[in-house]
């Protein structure tokens, strides 16, 4: 009797042991998830609505936003110098995630991620510039890489056709080893300055680009990190401080309002010619992510792909990666509110984003640029 009782005790022990380990790494109906989402400041507006819904019909989901510009969520990924536990990171463009993940494993011999990272909105790569200038520098209406150089070197708009008043000519993008808008603005410019369609690594070694690095180095004081935020600055300074800039079409749609508040006027859109395609894209990390944590990304990233929410990225200027979205039937689109040179129809065929290989490349001229 008294050995039943003991093994029944015995038994019983292991049992609450294994159902406590149980519930550290099986996903329950009833217990709450909380997911760490790290995301590129493009879409931080239109994520902070969707956060919102989402956790209204995930009841059981807690969404933590963080945002950072691209390339330093890959580097602060890999060197682990969060303060927080990533569950989710969405870069502006699917090739940061390769770069990650190239990188994470050459380090820790193990996949960086659970499953292939899923698409959520996209949008191209855009000059922007204050109308009047704009006319100047662009007469035909076509941004043009050339003329662009043309006017950082003389540096002064009185040397190239502008009102003396208008004083120094002041270009502005984001840093390119810490925002992926920075990188493909240089990436544009530098086939552009070579006469080739598409920059290898094998292209941008040559003294003509290094001279092309070195000119937009000096003429971007301390380039902001993120591509929203440089937008931001570019309204708040204004003309005079900052005349031209690339961005995220999203970003120029979503803020051209902003723009007429604060300067009395609206800027103009300019479509490059050729332009680049970048994909927000969304993976789930490994590392110190569970089952059940990775299941709740999982359901985020599912909610953000669907039409409804799709919609909500249209209206603050993305284009849809769910392909039943028509631009011209979302409420409040920014394409039906006559933006200065904004186009529902693109004027040219995108660009896939440079490689891992090319971006790099693009980092290193960059910082050894003087």
């Amino acid at each position: 009797m008294k050995n039943t009782q003991k093994k029944s005790r015995i038994f019983a022990s292991t049992g609450i042991i294994l159902a406590s380990l149980g519930l550290a790494y099986i996903p329950i109906p009833g217990v709450n998830q909380t997911i760490v989402v790290v995301a590129g400041t493009e879409v931080q507006e239109a994520l902070q609505e969707l956060e919102t819904e989402f956790e209204k019909s995930h009841p059981n989901i807690e969404v933590e936003l963080k945002f950072q510009g691209s390339q330093d969520m890959v580097n602060k990924y890999i060197d682990n110098k969060n303060d927080f536990k990533p569950t989710v990171l969405i870069p502006a463009n699917g090739e940061i995630l390769k770069e990650l993940s190239q990188r994470y494993q050459a380090t820790n011999n193990s996949e960086a991620f659970y499953e292939q990272p899923k698409p959520i909105a996209k949008t191209i790569l855009v000059g922007v510039a204050w109308s009047e200038r704009g006319k100047v520098l662009f007469p035909d209406g076509n941004f043009d890489w050339g003329r662009l150089e043309k006017a950082m070197q003389a540096r002064q708009w009185g040397k190239v056709g502008g009102v003396g008043d208008w004083g120094s000519f002041d270009f502005v993008t984001t840093d390119p080893t810490r925002s992926n808008s920075g990188q493909l603005t240089m990436n544009l410019w530098a086939q552009s300055k070579a006469g080739i369609s598409n920059a290898g690594v094998n292209n941008l070694n040559s003294p003509a680009i290094d001279s092309l690095f070195a000119l937009v180095k000096r003429s971007v004081y301390q380039p902001p990190r993120s591509t929203d935020i440089l937008l931001q600055e570019f309204i708040t300074r204004g003309p005079n401080e900052a005349d031209v800039a690339t961005v995220y079409e999203s970003i120029a749609l979503h803020r051209w309002q902003e723009a007429g508040k604060s300067q009395g006027k609206p800027y103009q859109i300019y479509y490059l010619n050729p332009t680049v395609e970048t994909v927000s894209t969304g993976a789930i990390v490994k590392r110190d992510v569970g089952e059940g944590e990775a299941e709740a990304g999982r359901k985020f990233l599912d909610f953000l792909a669907q039409p409804k929410q799709q919609f909500v990225f249209v209206q603050y200027g993305f284009r849809p990666v769910n392909q039943s979205v028509d631009l011209k039937s979302v409420p409040n689109s920014p394409w039906s509110q006559n933006i200065p040179g904004a186009k529902v129809t693109l004027p040219v065929k995108p660009s896939p984003p440079p490689n891992t290989q090319t971006l790099g490349e693009i980092k290193r001229l960059w910082e050894r640029a003087n």
